[in-house]
């Protein structure tokens, strides 16, 4: 037998259903959105970076072209500038382990630099342009 709504029991049902529809929509903000790629495919819009590998984009949000780099051609501990004096906006440090991100291109501490944890993170809008960066044994 059914029993009719109080004022408390509505207000307990309305409750519910706010909290319902608030976790759909945080569900659906915490999945990973997709960009659109050529031919119909999609990416992560958290970048596209394969375990192993440091990636680092020109532009923020992983836009432009990316390069990589792994373990096995970067010497540990060493200062590595990126290339012809370019920068990056964006990046994934996918190593394994920790990989410290440098304003200078000598990796010089007295510029801004940050250091990031090897087992996945991803920073699409790096708060300076990261010119070199030294990957840590541990």
């Amino acid at each position: 037998m059914l029993r009719p709504r109080t004022p408390h029991t509505t207000a307990i049902v309305t409750g519910l259903a706010a909290l319902t529809a608030a976790l759909a929509v945080s569900s659906a903000l915490a999945t990973p959105a997709a960009h659109a790629a050529a031919g119909g495919r999609t990416t992560p819009a958290s970048g596209d970076c394969a375990a192993g590998q440091l990636c680092v984009w020109p532009s923020a949000d992983f836009g432009g072209k990316r390069r990589t780099y792994e373990l096995s051609d970067t010497d540990i501990e060493s200062c590595v500038p990126l290339p012809g004096g370019s920068g990056a906006a964006s990046f994934a440090n996918r190593t394994g382990r920790p990989v410290t991100t440098y304003q200078s291109a000598e990796c010089a501490e007295t510029a801004e630099f940050d250091t990031y944890p090897g087992g996945g993170s991803w920073v699409p809008r790096s708060p300076y342009q990261v010119r070199a960066f030294k990957v840590w044994e541990r």
